[in-house]
């Protein structure tokens, strides 16, 4: 409560507990106020902000991290260390390289003692700063439960009636939306239903690149091979926000989130050129990337084993280069003219031709070597209306820009009964302005989302 609606209410108590004396002296009156009640302790509610402000400074996401950093980092000494020791037993002949070795892996010891050591007092800090934020938040509690007895009228009563209320209601509708599918929605069934919903976000990071690079791509192989399943990827497009020419893969979650241990594949030594990578629309699937070819209105298939790339071409009239790309009012999102998409049946391509007036085709991919285009449909989605797109159970959804915190799945198209429509109202919540990047994982359920340099992840209520 602001000080000047104190004050207000003040005055108002104080016309009933008020002792007048009145005094004629011409036109004026004169009004002498005595109030019974104690004045309210503005420094107490002062020093409860200060406070907040502090704890809010004291726990930042830096450091609700920084312990797993410490870990992963450990962890990844101590292989080395192993390794190291590994190959010392190996080649240990007695001479000189044995002592050279052995210092190297005395100065590594040093080093993982160190981790230790600052795990440790990470560790003791924040058990400190865990009780004491306690002990401040239990003190804030108790201060703010006496000043609302200066509340006579119960206006914060009130107000906190009223959150609760809200709070009940918004709950109300999340019910509503996630068990109550449209019965329109008659096609596209998975084992787990229909899509009613999309919750989150679940994940939210910064990737190792910062914000300056805020075109990419990530999330997981749609159809893994054995021993890959929980495996990441991560494509940056680090030449000119356009181009990219590797591939980055992170054995888990937890390091893709960290930066720490990445292994890197690369298509070609330089940037850009003959089958690079073009555009942040890219997936992964059976251990080959597929992505819009370089200056060309191909499909680009890498094998990551054998860093070999097929490629096929699709129909002549193919935009490309910028010609239909995704965007809204407010901006375009360059060389997305090619989409890609995995779902339960496979790998599609999702492009605009001139002789379709620049709607959306979509087409199958045939995941064999070299790929091959298959069975194509013909929408009315005009291409440069849309942000993304995304296949669910052979269902192409369509996105499109409602505002910052927003964005909208407003389209589908079922590719079992050639049925679409306009009037889905499925709301995505954003932490970012622009989604450069949608992808479904039909292993997860999850949209794996590439927004302005952060990696987020969706869950997809059925």
């Amino acid at each position: 409560m602001s000080q000047s609606n104190i004050f207000t209410l003040m005055v108002f108590i104080l016309i009933f507990s008020q002792s007048q004396s009145q005094s004629a002296r011409g036109k004026d009156c004169v009004c002498e106020l005595q109030s019974s009640d104690p004045a309210f302790p503005v420094n107490r509610l002062n020093n409860i902000e200060f406070t907040a402000t502090q704890c809010t400074e004291n726990i930042t996401s830096e450091k609700m991290t920084e312990i797993d950093r410490l870990v992963l980092g450990l962890q990844h000494r101590i292989r080395q260390l192993l390794d190291n020791v590994s190959m010392l037993e190996r080649e240990d002949n007695g001479n000189l390289y044995a002592a050279v070795s052995l210092r190297i892996i005395e100065l590594e010891l040093a080093e993982i003692q160190d981790l230790l050591d600052k795990l440790n007092r990470t560790t003791n800090n924040y058990q400190q700063l865990s009780v004491q934020a306690a002990a401040e938040l239990q003190q804030m509690e108790n201060t703010m439960t006496e000043l609302e007895k200066f509340d006579h009228t119960q206006v914060m009563v009130r107000q906190r009636e009223n959150q609760h209320i809200k709070r009940d209601l918004e709950h109300c509708r999340a019910d509503l939306n996630s068990t109550s599918p449209a019965p329109t929605l008659s096609a596209g069934y998975c084992d787990s239903g229909l899509m009613a919903n999309v919750s989150g976000p679940k994940t939210y990071s910064l990737t190792v690149y910062g914000t300056s690079y805020s075109f990419g791509a990530w999330g997981r192989d749609a159809n893994p091979a054995p021993g890959d399943e929980n495996k990441y990827w991560l494509v940056v497009l680090s030449s000119s926000n356009v181009f990219g020419n590797f591939i980055r893969q992170y054995s888990s979650l937890s390091t893709i989130i960290l930066g720490i241990g990445p292994t890197d594949t690369y298509i070609s030594s330089s940037n850009p050129t003959t089958n690079t990578i073009q555009g942040p629309n890219m997936v992964m699937y059976a251990n080959a990337l597929y992505y819009n070819c370089y200056n060309t209105y191909s499909v680009c298939q890498f094998n990551l084993t054998t860093r070999a790339v097929s490629t096929v071409a699709l129909p002549s009239d193919t935009g490309y280069n910028n010609k239909f790309s995704f965007g809204h009012l407010g901006t375009t999102y360059g060389y997305t003219d090619m989409d890609f998409a995995t779902d339960e049946s496979g790998v599609y391509v999702i492009y605009a031709t001139t002789s379709n007036y620049g709607n959306v085709v979509i087409s199958k991919v045939e995941t064999s070597n070299p790929p091959v285009v298959g069975q194509t449909w013909i929408t009315s989605l005009h291409k440069k209306t849309v942000t993304n797109t995304f296949m669910v159970c052979g269902v192409l959804y369509a996105t499109r820009y409602v505002d910052k915190e927003i964005e909208e799945i407003f389209y589908y198209y079922d590719t079992k009964t050639k049925e679409e429509r306009y009037d889905l109202r499925i709301h995505i919540k954003k932490l970012q302005t622009n989604i450069k990047y949608m992808n479904y994982d039909p292993r997860d359920h999850l949209l794996y989302v590439f927004s302005d340099a952060y990696i987020v992840t969706h869950e997809i209520i059925f």
